[in-house]
């Protein structure tokens, strides 16, 4: 299998099957396909003739396009690039025994947050990411996973930290390559991994800035997907940071009603591109739209943490999905001069 943990190697893909990482993986290259299509019926306020054109550069029709870059979306959830490893044995793994189907599949959903709740955090980042020492609102799966990993600690490769007794099986140097990869301007040293309970993970806008960093440097479809996964920041569990609260059956809910309650319609998405900015033409740094995205959502998304009503989720959704692909073209309109 290809690997896609770094720009000249990376990480392979996983055949688990999750459904609440995040949004659900199809609706992560929905709103791909859907930015791609809004672009298409609006070529005159949108960059999509350029964006066509190095398509077809590239070898693609439009359509194979947006299927690839929603594809590399798509595929940031099965990345195996994240080990926890056990206080006492020292074995690492890439997810708890109980987690296939379950409210996370795999530990690198843990660089899927931004902390709105709270501001700069221990990495010097100016919102942080997944933290259970500083959630606003733990919930049941939360405090199931502090329990469960209570004082385990990152992978962070052979001859590194060590189970109680001595103990090590490294799987693969997460703190040396894929906190690396995200820690950017930042700064990090292996005690803010020792103890999963107190861990400050990279936030998402950092994942999404490294992938974009490789697109700018060598532009390609799947890299732009990758970076495009940040829309989990209009997913507002991702925000209020937390796996629980109804976590899995909003994100299944949106799958669910995707199309029969037009949570993509267009009209809506034209009122959300006023309300997020657009990156600076020819600049690489895109965390700014991506943050205010994030703000987005945890100012407007946050009963669906609260409530399964029917009512209350398509509100949220008619905000959340339209707001998700309005930033999505944002970063399509900006990487399109690129290629």
């Amino acid at each position: 299998m290809k690997k896609y943990l770094h720009a000249a190697s990376a990480v392979a893909l996983a055949v688990c099957a999750a459904n609440a990482s995040a949004f659900t993986q199809e609706t992560h290259k929905r709103i791909v396909i859907d930015a791609v299509s809004y672009m298409a019926a609006n070529p005159e306020t949108t960059n999509y003739n350029r964006l066509k054109a190095a398509a077809e550069a590239a070898g693609y029709t439009i359509d194979e396009f947006a299927n690839a870059v929603g594809q590399g979306a798509y595929d940031v959830d099965d990345f195996e690039d994240t080990y926890i490893c056990g206080a006492i044995t020292g074995d690492c793994v890439q997810a708890p025994v109980w987690g296939i189907g379950s409210f996370v599949a795999t530990y690198t959903a843990w660089w899927h947050f931004q902390n709105h709740s709270r501001g700069a955090d221990v990495h010097g980042n100016d919102i942080g990411g997944y933290n259970y020492d500083l959630m606003p609102n733990p919930g049941l799966e939360d405090n199931m996973l502090a329990g469960w990993l209570n004082s385990d600690h990152l992978d962070d490769g052979r001859g590194g930290m060590r189970g109680w007794f001595g103990r090590e099986d490294s799987e693969y140097n997460s703190y040396g390559v894929t906190e690396a990869n995200y820690r950017l301007e930042s700064y990090s040293s292996k005690d803010m991994y020792e103890d999963f309970e107190e861990a400050a993970f990279q936030p998402i806008d950092n994942l999404g800035q490294y992938w974009y960093n490789q697109f700018w440097d060598q532009p390609s479809a799947q890299t732009l997907g990758f970076a495009l996964h940040t829309t989990d920041l209009l997913q507002p569990h991702h925000t209020w940071v937390t796996s629980a609260h109804s976590h899995g059956g909003w994100e299944a809910w949106v799958a669910d009603y995707y199309d029969s309650e037009n949570l993509n319609d267009s009209g809506l998405v034209e009122t959300a591109l006023l309300d997020i900015t657009p990156p600076v033409p020819g600049n690489r740094e895109i965390r700014g739209t991506l943050t205010e995205g994030g703000a987005y959502s945890y100012q407007n998304g946050g009963i669906v943490l609260s409530s399964n009503d029917h009512g209350d989720r398509v509100e949220v959704a008619k905000k959340m999905i339209p707001h998700a692909i309005a930033m999505t073209v944002h970063i399509l309109n900006h990487a399109a001069d690129r290629f």
